[in-house]
């Protein structure tokens, strides 16, 4: 989503604002600005439709320079891609704002300003906010007095940095709903909405919670709480070493990160599991939690999702634990009945999904035995606020489709079942059994990459469709959605999946030759009856593309071609098919030409609702 970068120095910032951009363009957007105050005050702006390239390369032909300043890349909510509708937004020529959320009572706040004369120069919900400013300033407040006194006013989410003609040596930020850190450096301080913006100044940082408010100048940092007393947030230092995002030998980031999923699932397993699944592995007092755990309720977004209803398998299957899964945005806003001694466990990439952190804090105190969040980035809102946590070690993932946080994820969730399981009556013969399979994991999902070859021969027959159909059925339907949705995220080929045996209950409807049909058909007890629906499709002249166990049976033939896969335990089967279905979507969108790194109308971490 939206980058907010912002400094408060004695040195020139500009190269440390765009730096501090470059590095948030993983996460999508359509603009990018920069506002600096320079050495006499002035307010010094540079906006651009498109990539941080072309602000760069609008600096560099009227170079700005300045001690204080703010940076955003914008991905558009209210109002369409364009150098107008891109932050910061301006006031009065005096203050200038960036703003990642949304405003919900937008409108009415608009009707309001214009009514005083003030007139809008875009089409965006953040434009009022940079007006409700310059009006609290002109009757008299300070900068921090006239914050405190616009976000009263605002209603849904929002991360705000603002800089001030008249205070020169501050920039004012608050957080609600929208994450917002700071990073404190010597003689100099900064604000982000990522850690990972600010990472080539400093290691330290001050995660701010919701509600609160901050003023930050060369020298000094005051935080402020949602009643607007000075409050002390926790110094958070930052120890390992930053890691590289340099593509090397790759064409692209998601395929890099799709070969990293060997080193990045042996470090999930290997970073809090010997022989044995340890109840610390998912933070202090898990024992206690874990021992009152009668159900689990899952809930997440997106990808995330998919990899809870592959856990659902797991729980109810190997743990014997009742689990329901739910999309966050809906877990939300309806009501529920819970069942005694269920855990709430949310999983995020990012840890700072909207509907997921929503969920969260919506749920009552006394509704769960406890929280766990299972997520890839620390210190995030989800992690700060969850009674455990488990970390993944997938690494930075650049790719807005997540390759590697999926599969990480899904390590987590077999851990997480490990766990519970032994309290339910699993046998230790069991637990050693699915433990092997951990170990052995990233070299199955290494055999898988060494398919890469066929798999990019098989996606050529994509290139001219534009509909898909994804089969599975058990654990191999939520694989099969996954896989689907990594084919319209990146080709923007609309692709569907169905549990098989709903394919004559409607689906089948749609299949001729112009609609290729992706079957996930591991060698489980359900093959036969995999089969058969896979009969009716070639019959009805629709092409088959069969990932099969090399040992299930399948061979090809005329409109069906099978992908031959490693022969693996049925527990590791959801993350070693999941790997070669990335490789099919990602081959299928190099030969389409689109940007598969950062496919349009995507963001990274979907930080608004």
């Amino acid at each position: 989503m939206c980058g907010i970068v912002a400094a408060a120095t004695r040195r020139e910032v500009s190269e440390i604002l765009l730096e501090g951009l470059r590095r948030l363009e993983y996460r999508g957007y359509d603009s990018a600005g920069m506002a600096l105050l320079d050495n006499e005050s002035n307010l010094l702006l540079h906006k651009q439709l498109g990539k941080v390239a072309e602000l760069e390369k609008a600096q560099a032909q009227q170079p700005h320079h300045g001690c204080t300043g703010i940076a955003h890349t914008r991905w558009a909510t209210h109002g369409e891609p364009s150098a107008a509708n891109a932050h910061p937004h301006v006031s009065g020529d005096r203050i200038a704002l960036v703003h990642n959320g949304i405003i919900e009572n937008h409108a009415a706040l608009r009707e309001e300003l214009e009514g005083q004369g003030y007139e809008f120069s875009s089409g965006t919900d953040s434009e009022v906010i940079v007006h409700l400013l310059h009006k609290a300033l002109a009757d008299g407040a300070d900068l921090m007095g006239a914050m405190r006194s616009v976000v009263n006013r605002l209603e849904g989410a929002y991360a705000l940095a603002v800089i001030d003609r008249e205070h020169p040596e501050q920039v004012v930020g608050a957080r609600q709903g929208s994450p917002l850190v700071i990073g404190i450096g010597i003689g100099e301080n900064f604000m982000a909405s990522d850690q990972m913006a600010l990472r080539q100044v400093t290691d330290r940082f001050i995660y701010l919670e919701e509600g609160d408010m901050v003023c930050i100048t060369p020298a000094a940092i005051s935080i402020f709480d949602e009643a607007g007393e000075p409050v002390r947030r926790e110094k958070t230092r930052i120890a390992e070493a930053e890691e590289s995002v340099e593509l090397g030998d790759f064409d692209h980031y998601m395929l890099k990160e799709i070969y990293e999923q060997p080193r990045a699932l042996a470090a999930t397993f290997n970073a809090t599991a010997g022989h044995e699944i340890a109840d610390s592995a998912f933070g202090e007092g898990a024992a206690d939690i874990f021992d009152r755990v009668e159900a689990v309720q899952i809930v997440a977004c997106g990808t995330s999702f998919h990899s809870g209803m592959v856990a659902r398998y797991w729980l109810e299957e190997l743990a014997g634990i009742p689990c329901e899964v739910e999309v966050a945005s809906e877990f939300r806003y309806r009501k529920r009945v819970q069942h005694p001694g269920t855990l709430l466990l949310t999983i995020s990439q990012s840890g700072e999904t909207a509907d997921t952190l929503a969920a969260l804090r919506d749920a009552g105190a006394d509704d769960f035995v406890g929280s766990l969040v299972i997520a890839n980035v620390d210190n995030s809102s989800l992690v700060r606020e969850s009674d455990l946590v488990f970390l993944t070690r997938a690494g930075t993932e650049i790719g807005v489709a997540s390759t590697k946080a999926f599969t990480t994820q899904l390590v987590a969730l077999l851990m997480f079942t490990v766990a519970l399981g032994r309290r339910n009556g699993m046998a230790a013969e069991k637990q050693q059994e699915l433990v092997n399979a951990l170990q052995k994991l990233p070299d199955f999902v290494q055999q898988t990459l060494e398919l890469d070859a066929d798999i990019k021969q098989l996606s050529e027959a994509f290139i001219p469709k534009h509909h898909s159909l994804f089969l599975g059925r058990g654990i191999h339907y939520p694989v099969a959605m996954e896989g689907a949705l990594k084919l319209k995220e990146i080709s923007y080929i609309h692709a569907e999946a169905y549990p098989a045996g709903e394919l004559k209950h409607g689906p089948l409807a749609l299949v001729d030759d112009d609609m290729p049909v992706v079957a996930v058909a591991p060698g489980d007890e359900l093959l036969e009856k995999l089969k058969s629906n896979l009969e009716e499709v070639r019959s009805r002249g629709g092409e088959l593309f069969v990932f099969a166990d090399r040992q299930a049976g399948f061979i090809s033939e005329p409109r069906i071609k099978v992908l031959p896969m490693p022969h693996c335990p049925e527990v590791a089967k959801p993350i070693v098919y999941t790997v070669a279905l990335q490789l099919l979507s990602y081959h299928v969108a190099v030969q389409k030409g689109t940007d598969v790194d950062k496919p349009r109308n995507l963001a990274k971490s979907v930080t608004v609702e």
